[in-house]
Order: C-alpha cells, then sequence, then structure tokens
C-alpha cells in the first residue's frame, strides 16, 4: 500500500508530505484547493506523462515521492527485479520534472526509463474517475480482468504455452519448407554436381601432388641431354677411363724399379678411377630419374586440368572439391529425406493446434460461466447506486480463426442503462455519472481478483447525492477492507466512512505575494467540522454539525 507521498515544488505546492494509512482516506477541500493537482503529482510519479508547466513557478525543477509498503511476492518487485532494480524494503518510486520539459525517473533510487516507472506504477495503484476511461475503454483489459475474477489465469496460461507451442511448430514447418523448396529448385544442378564430382573424384592435397609431378616431368627433358653427355663423358666409348686404367697398369708394373716416386702417381690415379665411376653411377641413377613415359606426362596433366576446371566451376580451391562433394551429397539426401519430413512437420502443426483449439475453447467456456456469475455480482451492486434499471453485460465474442495468446475470445464489458434501450459498449451507452458508477460496482466486485493494492478514485461521487452518495461511500468502505482506497469527494456521506481524512486548502504564503496548496490530517473535532462545511456550505450551522455527527456515528456502527 502507499505509505508516504512527497511532493515539491508542483504548481502551487512547494513542500508537502503526506502520510497514508490503510483503509479509507478521503482527500476533501473547496473547488480549486489543488486536488487535481495532487492528483497530477501522484500521476507524474507514476509514470504519467511529464509537463514543463507543472515546476512551480520560478524554480528550475520539481519532484514528486511515492513510498510503498508490499509483500515479498508482489508483481512490482518482480517487475523491478526483471530490470535489475533493488527490491529489498519498501518501494520507492522518484520522478524528478525540469521546467524545460525533461523528467528522470527513479526507482529505489536506481534511475530507470520511463517505461519501467510507469510498469511499477500500474502494478501498485490505480487512479479512476469520472472521466478517467482507461481501464473500461480498452477491451484487451476487460479480458483480463474476466480471467481474474473467474480464477482462470491457469486455463489462460496453458493456451498460452500452447499458442507458443504452435509458433514453433509453424516457424519449424516453414523453415524446413523454405530449404525444401530452395533444395527443389536447385535439384537439377546438385544432382549434376554430385554425378560430376563422383566421376572426378576429388582427393584433398592432389592438385599439389600433381602441380609438381608435371614440374619433374617437364624440366626432366630439359636435363637429360646433359645428364646423358655426362654420363658418356664418365663412362663412354670416349671415355678417358680405359686410358686412365692402362696408365695404372703400366705404372703398376715400373713400381718396383722407383716407388718412392711411382707409387704416389698409382694412388692417385686409382683414386681418380674410384671418383670417375661413383660419378658414372651417381649419372647413370640421374638418367634412369629423367626417363618417363610421355602418355604419363599426358595423363597427369589431363587430370590436373579436369581438376582446376571444376574448381572454376564450383568457384571453390580444388582442394575444398572433395569437401563440397560431400556437401552436396549431404544436400540431395537432406533434400530426399526433407520430402518425409515435411510431411511430419505437418503433422506436429496440425497437432499443436488441436492441442491448443482444445485448452482454448475450454477456456472460451469457463469464460462464459464467469461471464454470467460477473454479471450476477455487478447487478446486485447496482440498485444502491440508483441503476436499478440497469444492467451490466459482459459480452463474448469467439472467432476460432482469430487465434492468440490468451485464446479465441473478445471481451468487451457492455451495458444497457434503460430496459427497451439498446445495449452497447459501456463506453458508448454510459454517461460519465453512470460510467463511474459501473467501474466502482465493478471494482467491488473484483477487490480481491489481481487488483491493485491502490485504488484511487477521483470524485466519482460527481453529479449525485443523498442515498447514492452514501450507497458509494458504503462500497469505498467495502473495498478499503481488501485493498487501500483513497477518495477526492465532495460528498459527506463518502467522507464520513473515512478511517483518514485529509483537508486541501489554499493558504497565502508569507509575503502574501503568491498563495501555496496545503494539506491537513483532520482530528475528528476538525473532520466534524468539515464534513459540516461540505453538508451546509459557506455557513456552518449547529444543525449542520448535528448532522455530520450523526454521519459519522452512522458510519462507525
Amino acid at each position: 500500500m502507499l505509505i508516504q507521498l512527497a511532493i515539491r515544488d508542483i504548481v502551487l505546492i512547494d513542500r508537502l508530505e503526506l502520510g497514508f494509512r490503510e483503509g479509507l482516506s478521503v482527500l476533501t477541500g473547496e473547488t480549486g484547493a489543488g486536488k487535481s493537482i495532487l492528483l497530477d503529482a501522484f500521476a507524474l510519479a507514476l509514470g504519467g506523462r511529464g509537463d514543463g508547466r507543472l515546476v512551480r513557478q520560478g524554480e528550475s525543477q520539481g519532484g514528486v515521492t511515492a513510498v510503498f509498503d508490499v509483500p515479498l511476492d508482489h508483481p512490482a518487485r518482480l517487475i523491478a527485479a526483471e530490470s535489475d532494480l533493488d527490491t529489498e524494503g519498501d518501494i520507492i518510486l522518484r520522478r524528478v520534472q525540469m521546467s524545460d520539459g525533461r523528467t528522470r525517473a527513479f526507482v529505489n533510487d536506481q534511475p530507470v526509463g520511463v517505461q519501467v516507472l510507469r510498469a511499477v506504477g500500474a502494478s501498485l495503484v490505480e487512479i479512476h474517475g469520472q472521466h478517467d476511461d482507461r481501464a473500461l475503454a480498452d477491451s484487451g483489459t476487460h479480458r483480463a480482468i474476466l480471467d481474474a475474477f473467474g480464477g482462470l489465469l491457469g486455463q489462460v496460461s496453458q493456451v498460452g504455452e500452447a499458442a507458443k507451442s504452435v509458433r514453433a511448430a509453424k516457424a519449424a514447418l516453414a523453415s524446413h519448407r523454405a530449404r525444401v523448396e530452395a533444395a527443389r529448385k536447385e535439384s537439377d544442378f546438385l544432382r549434376h554436381a554430385v554425378a560430376e564430382l563422383e566421376i572426378l573424384d576429388p582427393k584433398a592435397g592432389e592438385e599439389a601432388q600433381l602441380a609438381e609431378r608435371r614440374s619433374i616431368m617437364q624440366q626432366s627433358e630439359k636435363v637429360a641431354r646433359e645428364l646423358n653427355e655426362a654420363l658418356e663423358a664418365t663412362g663412354g666409348a670416349h671415355s678417358g677411363v680405359p686410358h686412365l686404367s692402362s696408365a695404372l697398369r703400366k705404372l703398376e708394373r715400373r713400381s718396383s724399379q722407383l716407388p718412392a716416386l711411382v707409387d704416389p702417381c698409382i694412388a692417385a690415379l686409382d683414386a681418380a678411377l674410384v671418383a670417375l665411376d661413383e660419378a658414372r653411377a651417381v649419372l647413370d641413377a640421374a638418367v634412369r630419374e629423367t626417363e618417363f613415359d610421355p602418355r604419363d606426362l599426358e595423363r597427369t596433366e589431363e587430370r590436373l586440368f579436369a581438376l582446376r576446371a571444376a574448381a572454376r566451376k564450383y568457384d571453390v580451391a580444388a582442394d575444398d572439391l572433395a569437401q563440397l562433394r560431400e556437401r552436396y551429397l549431404a544436400d540431395v539426401a537432406a533434400m530426399d529425406a526433407g520430402e518425409e519430413a515435411l510431411g511430419g512437420l505437418e503433422a506436429a502443426l496440425g497437432t499443436a493446434e488441436t492441442s491448443y483449439l482444445k485448452a482454448a475453447t475450454k477456456l472460451s467456456e469457463g469464460r462464459r460461466r464467469a461471464a454470467r456469475n460477473l454479471d450476477a455480482a455487478v447487478k446486485a451492486e447496482l440498485p444502491p447506486l440508483k441503476l436499478e434499471r440497469a444492467r451490466f453485460i459482459t459480452e463474448i465474442v469467439s472467432d476460432p480463426e482469430s487465434r492468440d495468446a490468451g485464446g479465441l475470445d473478445r471481451v468487451e464489458f457492455w451495458a444497457q442503462t434503460n430496459p427497451g434501450t439498446r445495449a452497447g459498449p459501456m463506453m458508448k451507452v454510459a454517461s460519465g455519472g453512470e460510467l463511474s458508477r459501473f467501474m466502482l460496482a465493478l471494482k467491488v466486485v473484483l477487490a480481491d481478483k489481481g487488483s491493485a493494492p491502490t485504488l484511487i478514485f477521483d470524485e466519482i461521487d460527481t453529479g449525485v447525492g443523498g442515498a447514492v452518495a452514501d450507497a458509494i461511500g458504503a462500497r469505498l468502505a467495502r473495498l478499503a477492507a481488501r485493498v487501500q482506497v483513497v477518495a477526492v469527494t465532495h460528498a459527506p456521506q463518502v467522507a464520513a466512512r473515512a478511517g483518514t481524512h485529509f483537508l486541501i486548502a489554499k493558504d497565502a504564503v508569507k509575503g502574501g505575494d503568491r498563495v501555496a496548496t496545503r494539506v491537513a490530517t483532520l482530528a475528528p473535532p476538525a473532520r466534524r467540522e468539515e464534513i459540516a462545511r461540505m453538508l451546509a456550505g459557506a455557513t456552518v450551522t449547529d444543525e449542520a454539525r448535528a448532522a455530520a455527527a450523526s454521519l459519522i456515528e452512522a458510519a462507525d456502527a
């Protein structure tokens, strides 16, 4: 509930701090005293639209702070937690309004966007008035109100999950269908490419191996002649080896005659012949290496050129052709399997839609039962509000083709204000006073069905008096037994039922050059005097005081 409201430099309010308690609190005062200013300031703290004109003249900024004490499991704490805000202790909403129109918002002294402030504020406070039609104008809220009243939120959650399953099944089917369609369009190309690459049978690293082999064969032709000439020089018919061998044998025969002179020569010639023999062996091996079948070169080049042509055709590196073949094979397999899987996904969507329709139909049936109960409950509240000839109607239109996460139904609150007149949407057929009383009856019925913990009623008793005003006061008091209620009122019958009574007035500020709005909490004698003023007008008589005392006594009974 709201426990404190502090306002600084807003229009005629310079400094104001109000403490609130459980039950029914009323704010009374002369017309123009500043009640609307107070509510505008409060709405600002709840995320309402900012306006630089709200700042008191001569000041650069104004501010409003509202403090709430709510249970640990209250939705406001969840909203704050989802925005990574501190949720310990009281929930404090603060709004700073700059004179240039800019605003700053805070929740528990942490800066937030106004959307977060508005979401938290909406879960804490509802403001209703004769001309405040927001709660009744949006048919989307009507469905939520009916669901809360009928205890259908669990079924709504089930329908939401079923709707989520339908969306997921539709997305999976659409995605797979798109892949299958794309594969179908490329089917001929894919199958031709697979066949071509299967015949080519590329291997990773094959291009480099072929290119190296081709280079060796091409170079071999150039060096083979020089290798053969060298081989001929070391071991052919014109080789010097026979002459060197003959010279060596002759020297060996003379070795005994002059060994010191001949032996070194023999050793040198022997080493030369060994070296020549080794050179011949190396050259012979090299010549054999250069020997190749010209058809082998032709086959190598054909294979290399085929790989490179395929790489250009498919716009990949030659080494990636093998991987490309595997991918195309997978695409063809997926295309073939996709045709079969498509039927499975279509069946899954059908199953999801059937489950959704079953849950949504059951929810619709629950809503129709809840609507009958809601209509009866509201009807019981109307006679004391002088709407005994009126009817409250929960209109439900179900369309199996119009499906969303909330089901098949469009729910709208209708009214028939007099017998014989045509029923229609409440906002169109009810007058302002009737609308406020319909809304009050509805809030009384729904007080413990998901209502915000604090309800603000702004002059919903305008234009009524006597028994109707008393009935309004009785219903506000009943509401206040379950939620906190704050009412701005001109009806003494309403004020008499309050547990806390605030008096709003304009006083001249010291110096007399301006006025400021003040709010005082009235003690019992002052409260009786204010209710007497509301009864009598400008001149308060003893009779009015007696009547005020009687009203208070009757309300307390």
